[in-house]
């Protein structure tokens, strides 16, 4: 198998798919925030007798709330988050009158006799500050990888390029995971949470952790093969390494594809980002990652570029 002779046409296919996911995420809504990130109403309780979380999802539902999140934490215990919240209308003296949080307490004490242990209304800021958190973790997490993957392959001639063709292959993971699941948020409707970020940031740690197997792989091989070409050296290693890359994220996917029919609703967004950054992290420590480094040691990165200097030009003229 002659990875490298191919690797016009992968970065081919992962230009398309980067591509058409910045599409995707620049037609808005570029992604569809859950309850996490767009507020509403979060309430434990606790249920004397046996209430299937079924039961509660339609009991909220009947009364229009479509973003329903039921999550069972114990024997008679539910945590419930609710979108599409109002806040309390109140009269001149204080009380009440129109509560969507007293409508939905009340929904639930139809079904059995329960402790509210807890009601708490979730403002959509902690959400943004969640995702603004979620960025400097990415951001911050991409620098240090680049440096200690600069200072790990210090011995072997340009390290710096084996740091950024590992953040090349990450940021061409996120792209294509987010791209996903905007096209998802917009076909069947398919939020994004709190788990989606957590996902994200396991998908990246994946992909990075893939990556260095093949670099370190590529390293022994230099010093193992004086003289022989780059090109040769990262086929050579990519071939011993592909049977444990896929060997591990079969495994992976098996995991995710069980819990998926056996789990909650809860952690599915998690799922489906681990599923899709899987696939895509494996995909992009064999042929992306390893390939970049081939392109930019021949210097066809550098030609790529020179070649578009002229178009630059002739627009500014």
């Amino acid at each position: 198998m002659n990875v490298v002779a191919l690797r016009r046409w992968f970065f081919l296919l992962s230009g398309v798919l980067v591509i058409a996911s910045i599409v995707a995420l620049f037609i808005p809504p570029a992604l569809k925030p859950g309850i996490d990130f767009s507020g509403g109403l979060a309430v434990t309780v606790q249920y004397n007798g046996d209430v299937a979380s079924s039961r509660i999802h339609s009991a909220i539902a009947a009364l229009g709330h479509r973003e329903v999140v039921v999550q069972e934490t114990g024997e008679g215990s539910f945590f419930i988050r609710v979108g599409g919240i109002e806040p309390d209308v109140l009269d001149r003296e204080g009380k009440i009158v129109e509560s969507d949080r007293v409508a939905v307490e009340d929904a639930l004490g139809v079904l059995g006799l329960m402790e509210i242990r807890g009601s708490d209304i979730v403002s959509g800021v902690i959400g943004a500050e969640n995702v603004r958190n979620a960025l400097i973790a990415v951001v911050s997490a991409s620098v240090l990888i680049l440096f200690y993957i600069t200072w790990a392959f210090r011995r072997v001639p340009s390290p710096f390029r084996y740091g950024v063709s590992a953040i090349i292959a990450l940021v061409h993971d996120v792209v294509i995971v987010l791209g996903l699941f905007s096209v998802l948020g917009k076909t069947i409707d398919l939020e994004v949470n709190a788990m989606f970020i957590t996902g994200v940031l396991t998908t990246i740690g994946y992909s990075v952790n893939d990556t260095i197997v093949v670099f370190d792989r590529v390293r022994e091989n230099i010093g193992r093969y004086n003289g022989v070409s780059i090109s040769e050296i990262v086929n050579l290693s990519v071939r011993e390494t592909v049977g444990r890359s896929l060997n591990t994220s079969i495994t992976l996917l098996v995991v995710v594809l069980s819990l998926l029919l056996f789990a909650g609703t809860s952690i599915r967004p998690l799922l489906y980002v681990l599923g899709t950054g899987v696939v895509v992290g494996t995909y992009s420590s064999i042929f992306i990652a390893s390939l970049t480094l081939v392109a930019w040691e021949s210097g066809e990165i550098g030609r790529f570029f020179r070649r578009l200097r002229p178009f630059g030009r002739r627009a500014e003229a």
